[in-house]
C-alpha cells in the first residue's frame, strides 16, 4: 500500500488524535489569515493518488502506527487530493483558500429592516439554495480572481464559526494551459465564471445533477426545465 493510501485512510479518520490535533492547529492558523488568500501549495494530499481499480480491497491503516509517523505523513505531500480533482503542479494553476461562515444566511437589506408584508420580514435564518462550497467558489472567482477559471474545490477544515475550502483555479491565457489537450477546454468563452452558473462539481451537486435513477425524475434536465415541462399542456393537432 502506497503512501497516498495511508494518507487517504488517515483523512477518513477525522476523529483520530492525529487529525484532531492537525485540524485544530490549522484552523487556528487559518483564522489569523485573510478570508481569501493564495496558498503556496495544496493542503490535501490523499486524493491525488489516482485509483485505477475501484473494486479492490483497501487494507486499513494499522492502529499501532506511531503518532509522530502518522503526523509526518499527513503533513508532507499535500497535493494528492487536489490532483484527483484536476490539480497539476504546473504553470497556470493557482490555489486559493477561502473561509465561509457556517450556518444560515442573512437577507441583504439596509439596516436589517424589510419594508413590506410581515410574511417577508425574515432577515436571519435564510436557507441558501447552494451549498457552502459553491459559495466559496463564487467568492473567489467573482471578486478576487475574476480573470481565472474555477476548476474545482475541496474541504480542508472547519471550526465552530467557519468552514475552510481550497479552490483550484486555472489561468486561461497561459500558454501551458492552452497547449494542454487535457485542460484547454476551460479556455473556451463559455467557461467564464462557471462557478456562478452551477457548472462546477459543487454547483452540480446543489442542483441535484449528481443523482440518477427513477427517484430523481423531477431533477432532469433541471428543476426549472422539468417544472416548466410539467406545467405545459401539449395537444396534438390531429387527435
Amino acid at each position: 500500500m502506497g503512501a497516498y493510501k495511508y494518507l487517504e485512510e488517515l483523512w477518513k479518520r477525522k476523529q483520530s488524535d492525529v487529525l484532531r490535533f492537525l485540524l485544530r492547529v490549522r484552523t487556528w492558523e487559518y483564522r489569523q489569515l485573510p478570508a481569501v488568500h493564495r496558498c503556496s501549495r495544496s493542503t490535501r494530499p490523499d486524493k491525488g493518488f489516482a485509483i485505477q481499480q475501484k473494486t479492490g480491497f483497501l487494507p486499513a491503516v494499522p492502529l499501532h502506527v506511531p503518532a509522530l509517523v502518522a503526523f509526518f505523513r499527513a503533513l508532507v505531500g499535500f497535493v494528492a487530493w487536489a490532483r484527483r480533482l484536476g490539480y497539476k503542479k504546473k504553470q497556470g494553476f493557482v490555489i486559493y483558500r477561502v473561509r465561509v461562515r457556517r450556518g444560515d444566511r442573512k437577507k441583504r437589506v439596509a439596516k436589517g429592516i424589510v419594508y413590506g408584508k410581515p410574511c417577508h420580514h425574515g432577515v436571519r435564518k435564510q436557507k441558501s439554495s447552494s451549498n457552502l462550497r459553491q459559495l466559496a467558489e463564487a467568492r473567489v472567482g467573482r471578486s478576487v480572481c475574476g480573470n481565472l477559471r474555477v476548476l474545482n474545490s475541496y474541504w480542508v477544515g472547519q471550526d465552530s464559526v467557519y468552514k475552510y475550502y481550497e479552490v483550484i483555479l486555472i489561468d486561461p491565457m497561459h500558454a501551458a494551459i492552452r497547449n494542454d489537450p487535457r485542460y484547454k477546454w476551460i479556455c473556451a468563452p463559455v467557461m467564464k465564471h462557471r462557478e456562478l452558473r452551477g457548472l462546477t462539481s459543487a454547483g452540480r451537486k446543489s442542483r441535484g445533477l449528481n443523482r440518477r435513477g427513477a427517484g430523481n425524475r423531477k431533477l432532469m434536465p433541471s428543476r426549472r426545465a422539468n417544472w416548466r415541462r410539467r406545467q405545459m399542456l401539449q395537444l396534438r393537432r390531429y387527435r
